[in-house]
């Protein structure tokens, strides 16, 4: 994984608009008094949503005060994990490449190889019309139905290199796909479907044996 630094270039400010400094004093409030730097991850993903997709460092140390914390352990934060974009990404997608071994042995590789040449050469570089980006990332948690992608808070599974591309043609027409498996699985069944417990009836809930 590459060192995780700031933007060279910031805006001068940042605040959240009426509607998200509600919500944001609502989650602050669910917390007891004193441990409000619990929700700073949350508030960390607002302010990201709200900037296009990424964190700038003005809304790092806003956050921080809201929170009443020192902004280096904010930055801490921002910095370790890789939900948190600290540069611009494409408007339209980023797309994070799960490189962990199980989706290594499953053919991420092939994924990444789709990546440049569709949308850059080199991670974190958007796309010739700005509308995508992407990175390698560390394990996503979706093991099962290796190997998989997240565009922000989806994931897309069981992925080939025709299927991601199908993937990146739908939210460049603004169709995004549906989450999760693209081959049809439903959460980890074996590919091809259930070769046991078929029984509808186990899940009626009318059996008491």
């Amino acid at each position: 994984m590459a060192v995780r630094r700031l933007h060279s270039e910031q805006p001068a400010t940042f605040e959240f608009t009426p509607d998200n400094l509600a919500w944001a004093n609502e989650t602050i409030a669910k917390f007891p008094e004193g441990k409000q730097a619990s929700a700073v991850i949350s508030l960390l993903w607002r302010a990201q949503e709200q900037h296009a997709g990424w964190l700038p460092e003005p809304a790092i140390r806003y956050v921080g005060d809201m929170l009443g914390m020192p902004y280096i352990r904010v930055y801490e934060i921002a910095t370790f994990y890789t939900m948190f974009q600290l540069a611009p990404v494409g408007v339209v997608a980023h797309f994070q490449i799960c490189g962990t071994t199980p989706c290594m042995l499953r053919g991420s590789e092939d994924l990444i190889a789709v990546c440049k040449s569709r949308i850059s050469h080199e991670p974190h570089q958007l796309s010739a019309d700005g509308k995508f980006s992407w990175e390698e990332v560390e394990c996503l948690g979706v093991c099962a139905n290796a190997p998989m992608v997240q565009v922000w808070k989806d994931t897309y599974e069981d992925l080939t290199p025709a299927l991601f591309e199908q993937v990146i043609n739908q939210f460049a027409a603004d169709t995004p796909p549906t989450p999760g498996s693209q081959i049809g699985r439903k959460a980890s069944s074996p590919e091809g479907g259930l070769t046991s417990l078929t029984d509808p009836a186990l899940y009626s809930g009318g059996n008491k044996n």
